[in-house]
This record gives C-alpha cells, structure tokens and sequence, in this order.
C-alpha cells in the first residue's frame, strides 16, 4: 500500500499525474490609445498653466500691496534716527607693529675671561652704567709694557735733538761737515716717528684696557643673559652676552593708503601734528597717544600702501617691542551732516536714505557720502540737518510705504478701543451680551 505523500514515479500512469491548472481566460492588456495619450498630455499642461497663473497673481498681488504699507500688506516697524551736524573727525585706521629706536647686542670688544656679570635679567639700565667686567690684568701689563716703550724712545729723541744742537753750533763755526749735521738731524726726525707710534700703541693698549669694562650704550631694558660670569669669552663674537632694546621713546610702524598720502603730506606742510593713538587688539583700551614722524620713500605694489612710523613717549611702557597694535590717526576734522552708517544704503543708481515723512510715510532719496567711520557716514548731499532716516528695517519697505517707529503706540481702533483681538471682542462682545441679558429678562416664564 503506497503511502498518500509518496511522489509518482516515471513509470506511472498519466492518470495518476496532478492536472495542470487551465489558462486564463482574461484577455491581454492592450496598449494605451494615442488620443488617451494626448488627452492626458493636455490636461496636465493645462494644469500646470494654471498653477504658474495662481502664482503670478499672487506675487503681484503681494508685490502691489507693498506699495502702502509694507511688503507684507502690514505696517513696518523700522529703528529710525536723525540727522545732525558735528564735527566728524576724519581718521585712518591700520594695524601696526611696535618698533624699538635702538635694539643693541651686547658683545665683548676683547677676549679674556669674564669675571662679573652686574645686571639681573629683564632690568631696566641706563646709559653707561657697567654691565660686566672682563679680567683686566692682561691688558694692564700690556699698558704698561707700551707705555715703557714710549718712554724709552722719548729719551732717545731728546738726546737726538741734544746733540744736533751742538752740532749746529760747530757748523756755524765751520768745525763739522754739514753732512754729519743733516745725519743727526734724520735721525731726530726717526725717533720722533718712532715716538708717534708708541703713543699709538700705548694708547690701544689703554682702549683695549677700557673694553674689559662692558657698558650699556643706550638706556633700556636689557633681556636674557646668554653667557655666564667664569666663561672665556672672544672678541665680537656671534653670540653676545645680551640684548638692550630702548624702550622710551618708542615706534610703531604701520602702513596707510596711497590714496591718503596728499593729505597726510598737505597736514605736513602746514607745520599741524598729526596725533596717532595706539589700542589694543581688541580696540578696548588705549595703550598710548603719539605723533606721527614720517612716511616712507615709495609705495609698495603689491598692496598700494606706504609705510609710516609715529612716535611714543611711552612713559609707562605699556607699548612692547614687537607687538601689534591698533593705531589710529587723526588727519583733521570736518563739519558734515552724518547719519549712523545702518541708514545709507546702495542701489543701482548709487547711494540713499529712507526719509521718515511727518505723515509716518517713507521717501526714498539719493545721497552723496563722504568720510565715514566706524559709526557714522557723512552726507556731502541730499540731507539736511534735522532729518530722521530709517537705520533698521530698510529691507522691508519701499518708496512710500506707511512705516511705524519703534516706541510708537498702536494705532486706536475704529471705536476708538484698542486695536487687537482683544480690543474688538470686548466692545462688541459687551454690548452682546447686554442686549441677550434684556432680552432674556424680557422672555416670559415658561
């Protein structure tokens, strides 16, 4: 007996052989028609079409109502200021580097061993005071032995010269031939030459005594030892003993437009200072005042500027060798009618103001400007004194737009309630609710 999940074998009977299902009796799916094609085409261009025509009507929809009182139909609050007249002070701004009058090596002008050190690092010294010693002993015995050889020799020109007087006087009394008179006279004028030349050497031999003293040449502030008392240290040798840098007075370079140089050079020729002011990096604190010194010879082509230098006392030396600093330069003032530099704005046809109308109306006006800094922009034309002009919210208005100002009071409503949901529901919503209550008092009794 076969088992019912046993499979059939090919020997089998077709009669036993699972049926195949019949096909199906839907017929094939056709291919769209070419006027449903169409049809479908049509209807989505025109669709699309009156898409793009419900925006363009509501961007200029958008666009017209801009007109009054502002891009978005209602009024704009915009910060507002006026315009006044002040003496603006026309300056030029840079970024300089402070820079020593004098920084000096010091630097032994003779070997020998270096016997005291007589200054702590970082001390303030003063012009000749004595920094080191070098061991002096050889260069005394060198002085001595010069100044022996000097002596020596002036022995032997005075005798010279002794003894040519007494030849001269045999020579007048025709005793001695002139040719011994003219040898002994050659011979005076050796041993003075000889004595030339022991004064030379008697007083390099007192110089070089003089070196083993180190001296500071200019007052400053000296830096970091580099060599140590007990060292044998050589004549101008690379490495010194240490660095002076003057402190007081101080520069600081810094480089201005070429643009500027005609009235940097005119304020020069009337005999006025031009005062610089030096600030920190941040611009929070002033470091020190200054007067301007001088401009360089040429202009450098890779950035169109020159270099320039002022000079600070620097009493309190809080002006450092090396660092960077803010300087500004005060090249004269001007009377100007300025604006805050927020309100000036550019078009395509140059520079203009917002003015603020009495009737809270807007006016777009073209102006000239002039020196600026870094708060205010002066008016050359356009503007007048007393003037208010929009410094914020100018982006969001246009030529006769309804603005409010910041501080205003909201506009009252048409019943002269507050203008706000608030407002409106409370006048109407009252009067309401009175008439319901009366005609509630009125209903009668069921």
């Amino acid at each position: 007996m076969e088992s019912p999940n046993s499979e059939p074998s090919p020997g089998d009977s077709p009669a036993v052989r699972p049926a195949t299902p019949p096909p199906s009796s839907s017929p094939p799916a056709r291919p769209p028609s070419r006027r449903r094609l169409w049809l479908g085409s049509l209807i989505a261009l025109v669709l699309l079409l009156v898409l793009g025509g419900g925006a363009w009507y509501l961007i200029n929809r958008k666009g017209s109502s801009a007109g009054g009182p502002g891009f978005g139909g209602a009024t704009v609050t915009v910060g507002n200021a006026a315009a006044r007249e002040i003496e603006l002070p026309v300056t030029i701004d840079a970024l300089g580097t402070v820079t020593p009058l004098a920084t000096i090596t010091l630097k032994a002008q003779v070997g020998g061993v270096l016997t005291e050190v007589l200054f702590t690092e970082g001390q303030t010294v003063a012009k000749n005071q004595l920094l080191a010693r070098i061991d002096p002993r050889p260069y005394e015995q060198a002085l001595m032995q010069a100044r022996g050889t000097r002596q020596r020799d002036e022995a032997q020109l005075e005798a010279a010269r002794v003894t040519l007087g007494r030849y001269r006087t045999l020579l007048g009394q025709d005793s001695i031939a002139r040719q011994d008179v003219d040898t002994q006279a050659a011979l005076v004028r050796q041993l003075e030459g000889t004595v030339t030349t022991d004064l030379a050497a008697e007083a390099a031999a007192k110089l070089n005594l003089d070196y083993t003293r180190i001296t500071s040449p200019v007052a400053g502030r000296i830096g970091l030892r580099a060599v140590d008392a007990g060292n044998t240290v050589t004549a101008n040798a690379t490495t010194g003993i240490a660095v002076i840098t003057q402190m007081n007075p101080i520069d600081v370079q810094f480089s201005v437009p070429q643009d500027r140089v005609p009235d940097i050079q005119a304020q020069l020729a009337k005999g006025e200072p031009l005062p610089v002011t030096a600030f920190d990096r941040t611009r929070a604190a002033t470091l020190d005042t200054g007067t301007f010194s001088t401009l360089d010879n040429v202009v450098d082509t890779t950035t169109g500027t020159v270099k320039a230098k002022a000079r600070f006392g620097n009493a309190q030396t809080t002006l450092f060798p090396s660092q960077f600093v803010n300087v500004q330069m005060l090249l004269r003032k001007v009377r100007a009618v300025v604006v805050p530099v927020t309100a000036v704005r550019t078009g395509p046809n140059g520079d203009y103001v917002y003015v603020i109308n009495e009737d809270r109306t807007v006016s777009m006006r073209a102006v000239k400007r002039g020196e600026a800094n870094a708060e205010v922009v002066a008016i050359t034309s356009g503007l007048r004194a007393g003037e208010n002009v929009v410094t914020e919210g100018g982006d969001r208005i246009k030529d006769g737009a309804v603005v409010q100002l910041q501080g205003d009071r909201p506009a009252a409503g048409p019943r002269g309630g507050a203008s706000g949901p608030r407002g409106a529901a409370s006048g109407p919503r009252g009067q309401r609710g009175e008439g319901g209550g009366e005609r509630r008092r009125q209903r009668p009794p069921q």
